[in-house]
Order: C-alpha cells, then structure tokens, then sequence
C-alpha cells in the first residue's frame, strides 16, 4: 500500500474498527493455542514434537497454527472445516438439489449449505478427534515418556469433546471475521498461525547452522527464499486480459456504449485453495490409521508421509484437481457470455452466445494448467528444503504461497473497501451540491 493510501485510512474509523475486530479475534484464536487438552503430558509431547519436524504431524502442526504441538483445544485447526466445505462442493456438482439450492435460491439456500457444512465439520472433527486420542495414547517422547499417562475411555471422551468445541470455537471466529472484520476469517487463521510459527521456524534453523546446515549455504537459502516470494507475488497477479468491445446503442436522445475494455482472467483463480485442500485430503487417511494397528495399515500412514513418494504424487494429482475443480466453481464461462451478450459486448471476431463462452472456457482452461504447474512446483519445494536441508516446514513453497496469497487478498479488500467509502463520499458532496444549488 502506498503512502497515500496509509493516509487515507486514517480518515476511515469504520475501516479502523473493522481491523481492530479482526485483529482481536485472531489475538483470540492465537490465545487459543495455548490452552491445553486435560490428560497430556505437555513436556513429552513438545519432546516428542522436536523430533517430528519433517513428518506428517510437522506439517499438520503447521496448518493448526502450533495447535498440535502445544495439545491445545485448537488442535485440529480448521481441517475439519476445510474438509467439510470440500465435501459439500463435491456434493454441489453431484447432486442438482443441492447446486440449485446453493445458486438460485439465493441467501436462504447460501444459509442451508453453510449449516450442512457445519454439521459435516462436527461429524468429521468427532471422528478426527477420537484418531487423535488413539494416536496420542500410543505415542512416546524420544526419552521413552508416554504422551497419555492415564489412557482410556474418559481420556477419549474428554478429547473428542475438547475437541468438537474447539473446532466449532474456530469456525464461528472465522464467520466473525468474515461477517464483520475484513478479509476471509479461515484464510487469516491459517495465514496467522503460519505467521506466527515463522520465529520459532527462525531459531530452529540457527540452531542447525553449522551442524546440518553449511554457513556458506545460509545465504543462499535466504536469497533463494526471496526469489521464491517474488516469483509467487509476480505469478499471483499474472493475468489473460481477454479484450471486449460493447456496440454502440441508442436510447432517445443519448448513445449508449462503443466502448473498449478487457475480461482478466487470473493465472491462478483458484489462489490458495487447491493445496489447503489436497493437504487436508491427504491428512484424512493418516486420521483414520491410527484407529488400527494391523501392519497394513501401518504401511498406508507410512506411504501418506510427506516424504513418500505417493503422499508427493497424490498431492500433486489433488492440486491439478483442485485447481480445475474451484476455478470452475466460482468462474462460470456461460454467465459470463450471457451476460456480455445482454450488455450488447462481445469479443472481436468472436460470435456472442455460445461461442464466446466456449471460447472464455477455452482460454480459462488453457491457463489454468499454467496455474496448477506453478501451484504443483511451488508447493513441492517443501519436500527439497526438508530432504536436502532439514529445513521446517514454515519455509516450505505451500506456507509461502498461503502467507503471500492472503496478504495479497487482505491488502486487496482493505483497497477496495476504502475506494467505495471514498466513492460513496464523493457521490454524498455530489447530492448535497445539488440540493442546495
């Protein structure tokens, strides 16, 4: 943001508010993480958590913000909301009751969705909640403590009750910030917990200098590191400006249109959904291992590690998906062309109607597979860093692209939010002028 537009907020005390309620209920969120589940031993598992940097609980400790590894009532973080919302898009595109009564039943059909997801979430945390007893009481720390010193039924109960409520805690906070702060309420958790695990990430790698880690290497990594985020925030606001000219009209006495403009269409329209969403897949099945411990199973949590070759192509079979699957979701190229048909526009030496929408979808899926292989290379550069540097999770390409992307979106909607007060003041001065004129 420029220096003018830090000046021109601080002429916007709603704006200012709406901030303040965003950040206090991330300060919330972030309290959160600190308040422990009743039954473990915390000492063990920050023991056990030192040595798991690298595995699947370092990458799952990292989207619930250091949830995980502090045993907090915000453990799960929003995984089971994401997983719900996944579910319930899936559902959407199977099943044409539930897409009709998500589209065109308007604000009452949004508001019947929103509670299934919202059941589904508490259903999901349930089961996650009852793997993660099961997994805790079978874990020790590397000195051979047990994590769960009295297990059994009551542990589990508690847990899976701690549990649920926290996950319902964390999704009514990120409705709040949706409804009344600024920004995406889940994406700003997950950006804060990120963000907020970025110090620790920090000392942990100055802690590694000169043992795993060479010195002469540090500055290359960081300088590597900077190039990555550049390329992200360039990658980002790439975009297709595909042209559109509108025909003149005549209404009376005044000439409508004749007028030039363009349809962007983003690189990446999906932004940061498709690896939070193959990552919360992909974490699921480890979920479920731990209610057994047959030796196959085993093998399936061991090949759902983030170092395993299938956990890596899975992954990048999910993201390609998912980039395809949300960009299709909020980017509907019929919409489009009927709606630049009914405004009299059109696309040079395209015919309006159908084929100007099968020209849009053409173009859209043309770079979206551009979006998905710089969304695929970027979030695969987590596995190089761990397996060549033994560097956290936090420096991965995935929280990276999460870190950049948010702010992005969050820098965008204060801009946007701020322009329309300013227009809404002018249009104001304007009705007052003519008034008393």
């Amino acid at each position: 943001m420029s220096v003018q537009g830090m000046r021109n907020m601080a002429h916007v005390p709603e704006l200012w508010r709406k901030l303040g309620w965003t950040f206090f209920i991330l300060l919330m969120y972030r309290v959160g993480i600190h308040v422990p589940i009743p039954g473990v031993d915390a000492a063990a598992m920050s023991a056990f958590f030192k040595a798991a940097q690298g595995t699947l609980f370092g990458m799952f400790d990292m989207f619930s913000g250091g949830g995980l590894s502090n045993v907090s009532i915000f453990a799960l973080g929003v995984m089971p909301y994401i997983s719900a919302s996944i579910i319930m898009q899936l559902l959407q595109v199977l099943s044409p009751d539930l897409k009709r009564m998500a589209k065109e039943e308007g604000a009452a059909g949004r508001k019947k969705v929103t509670q299934y997801t919202r059941y589904a979430t508490v259903l999901i945390t349930v089961v996650q909640g009852f793997g993660l007893a099961l997994m805790l009481e079978g874990m020790v720390s590397p000195a051979g403590t047990p994590l769960v010193p009295h297990p059994g039924a009551m542990f589990r109960f508690v847990t899976i009750i701690t549990m649920t409520a926290g996950t319902v805690l964390i999704m009514w906070l990120g409705e709040q910030i949706t409804a009344k702060g600024i920004g995406n309420g889940i994406s700003l958790i997950i950006f804060s917990g990120i963000v907020a695990g970025i110090p620790k990430a920090l000392m942990q790698t100055s802690l590694l200098a000169g043992d795993t880690i060479p010195y002469a290497l540090i500055p290359i990594i960081a300088v590597f590191m900077v190039a990555v985020t550049l390329c992200i925030v360039f990658m980002e606001r790439a975009q297709r400006r595909i042209p559109v000219h509108y025909a003149k009209r005549q209404q009376g006495r005044k000439v409508f249109g004749g007028q030039s403009t363009h349809l962007p269409l983003r690189l990446n329209t999906a932004g940061v959904i498709p690896p939070i969403f193959a990552g919360s897949l992909l974490v699921f099945p480890a979920t479920i291992a731990q209610f057994s411990q047959s030796p196959w199973v085993q093998n399936i949590q061991q090949w759902f590690s983030p170092t395993s070759v299938v956990y890596n192509v899975l992954y990048v079979g999910l993201i390609v998906f998912f980039c395809y699957f949300y960009t299709a979701i909020i980017f509907d190229p019929k919409d489009i062309a009927e709606n630049l048909k009914k405004q009299g526009g059109f696309v040079p030496g395209i015919r309006p109607g159908d084929k100007t929408r099968e020209y849009i979808d053409n173009v859209l899926t043309r770079i979206t597979l551009w979006g998905a292989i710089y969304i695929t290379l970027v979030c695969l550069l987590p596995q190089m860093l761990i397996s060549w540097f033994n560097l956290p999770f936090y420096f991965g390409g995935t929280s990276i692209l999460i870190v950049v992307g948010v702010a992005m979106d969050f820098m965008s909607q204060v801009n946007s939010y701020m322009i329309s007060r300013q227009y809404e003041g002018l249009m104001g001065k304007a009705k007052l002028k003519g008034r008393y004129q």
